[in-house]
């Protein structure tokens, strides 16, 4: 079994940063693809970034040129380096692994963080 947890959350100001940290802790696989998505209550769950079985990476449009998603295989950890903050940007972010070849922004994924709270205010 795979354990996910996320660390890193916090209350900003917009323009502002947080770095979000995922280790991964039992039968983890680094050919895993690996994901952040993020809820807003009341809304549906929303792929931001991916890195793909083949190390390609994904961003959802609203984030790219600001989010940067990178991940160390050594230490089992994956990261999203959020800059220029927006308050559209506040939900709970949520790491994901092992998931659908090719959608790395579709929630088919088979472990689950259990989230870390991202407020940002204007």
């Amino acid at each position: 079994e795979v354990q996910l947890v996320e660390s890193g959350g916090g209350s900003v100001q917009a323009g502002g940063s947080l770095r979000l940290s995922c280790t991964v802790s039992g039968d983890f696989s680094t050919h895993y693809s690996m994901g952040w998505f993020r809820q807003v209550p009341g809304k549906e769950r929303e792929g931001v970034a991916g890195i793909d079985v083949d190390g390609s990476i994904t961003y959802t449009d609203s984030v790219k040129g600001r989010f940067t998603i990178s991940k160390d295989n050594g230490k089992k950890t994956l990261y999203l380096q959020m800059n220029s903050l927006k308050p559209e940007d506040t939900a709970t972010y949520y790491c994901a692994a092992d998931g659908l070849r090719g959608r790395p922004l579709e929630d088919w994924y088979n472990y689950w963080g259990q989230g870390t709270q991202v407020t940002v205010s204007s």
